[in-house]
Order: structure tokens, then sequence, then C-alpha cells
């Protein structure tokens, strides 16, 4: 399969699904710009049918490999980036999976109940990371059960695989030198950042990563026992800078990363005005 197509497949159901993401997309658009994607993240759990190996496999079958390994020891999380090896210009990926041994048991059982119900040639499927939720609709109390835990978990749980989210390169923007005055262009147009610590930009360039995000959308999602209001995916912006050989980071930061899974937390939606 082709680099183009694998990442469309993936931003048709995001941006349509998204309406923010559209938006933010088309005001950039709006002023010129060519939007490039950095990366797009996927998160999973480390069951065997399921894990990063198995998400990974569209990429690592086309052509990507891994590149770098991560662990986010408070969110009982690892993670994995991959990148092109002949298309310095593909976006990377950056895979995610959640360690059910380190969860309650509650926890653990409910996910691998829900694993457990479905047929189970779909994990052979070599398209199921477009697949959204595989095992159907959950009822709200046990969203909330599961969220009270880990927010991952839920999320992961309700919208299965699909793109968390992409990122935009702010490198490939020509009217943007900073990722503060990213961040600002995309408030002045009503969307909200993600803030962690007080901060809505993670990362320095010191460090060669900045990276900052909207908080996810909140959008109206069907539960098994009723219409409930939910965090949906979001959209990220990296700034990357050079090393001391003029070669420009490619790696991502554990503590940035850290705090950009908090974009889907969930959060109320502020009544309109």
């Amino acid at each position: 399969m082709e680099t183009k197509e694998i990442f469309n497949r993936f931003w048709v159901p995001y941006s349509t699904q998204n309406p923010s993401a559209m938006q933010i997309y088309d005001i950039f658009t709006g002023l010129g710009e060519r939007v490039i994607h950095d990366h797009i993240a996927l998160r999973t759990f480390n069951d065997p049918r399921v894990n990063m190996n198995v998400i990974a496999k569209i990429f690592t079958d086309n052509g990507y490999e891994e590149r770098g390994q991560y662990e986010f020891k408070a969110k009982k999380l690892l993670g994995r980036h991959y990148e092109h090896k002949t298309e310095p210009d593909a976006p990377k990926v950056f895979v995610s999976e959640l360690l059910l041994d380190h969860c309650s048991d509650f926890l653990q059982q409910t996910i691998r109940e829900k694993l457990d119900a479905i047929d189970q040639d779909i994990y052979k499927d070599p398209l199921l990371v477009y697949k959204g939720s595989i095992w159907g609709k959950i009822p709200f109390e046990m969203y909330e059960r599961v969220r009270q835990e880990s927010e991952y978990a839920a999320w992961t749980l309700v919208y299965g695989f699909r793109a968390n989210h992409f990122a935009i390169k702010v490198n490939a923007l020509k009217n943007f030198s900073t990722l503060q005055k990213v961040n600002q262009f995309v408030k002045d147009h009503g969307f909200l950042m993600n803030i962690v610590g007080g901060s809505e930009i993670y990362g320095t360039p010191g460090e060669l990563l900045e990276q900052s995000s909207t908080k996810a959308e909140i959008i109206p999602f069907g539960f098994s026992d009723g219409v409930f209001e939910i965090p949906f995916c979001f959209y990220e912006f990296t700034l990357r800078y050079d090393d001391k050989d003029g070669k420009q980071y490619s790696g991502f930061i554990a503590a940035n990363a850290d705090k950009i899974f908090e974009s889907t937390n969930f959060y109320k939606k502020q009544p309109e005005m």
C-alpha cells in the first residue's frame, strides 16, 4: 500500500468525524499554507491480539521501521515511534499501548472480556487499524468507571482503532516561525489549547522539540444506554529543531508525550453564551 493511501485512510474519518480538525486545517490552508503532517498517533492495549506490533504492522509492512521506545510509568503505557526508511518526508507514526497487567482486576477483566467476545478472525484483518470500535457500544457507566482509573483506557475502549490525532509540522508553515504564534492563531479562532501544569507548550528548543495541542473536541457519543458528550480527537502542532550537526531532530520526548496524552482527558464543554 502506498504511504499516501495509508494515511489518507486515517485522515478521512479523523477529519470528517472531528469537525474542529477540519476547521483548523482549513484556516491554515486559507492563509495559503500547505499543511504537512509531522506524525499521527494510535492507541491500543498490550493484549497480543492488538498490541503495538499488530497495530504497527501496516506501517512496518510498507517501508517503516521502529526508531524509538518510550515509557510512561504513571499512565502505565509504553510507546514506540516509526519512520519510513526511504521517504524522509513521510509522516512519522507514534503507537502506544496500555499495560493491562499493571491495571486493576476490574479494568483487565473489562478489556479482555470485550476482546474475547467477538469473532477472533477480526484480529487477523490487515486493516484492523482502521476499524474503530470493533466490540460495539458499551454502557456509559462502564466508560465512567474505566475512566476513573485510566483516561487512556476509556478513550480506547470507546473509539477503538483510529488516528487519535494528527500533528501539523510547524517547520513547514510559511507564516509562523514559533509555536507561540501558532497557538495564538488557533486560539484566536476559538479553539481551546491543552494546558498541563500551567503550560500549553511542552519541550524546549534545547531539547530540540516543542509540541502543543488542542483539547479534544467534545462530541455526542452513542453508548448502549443513551447519548452522552465525551472527548474525541484533537490536533497537535510540532516544531522540531536542528541538532549540533545541523540535522533536524526526528524523535519524541516522553515528558512531552505524557502531557499530550491528556488532550483527551474528560472535561465538560462550556455552554455557549
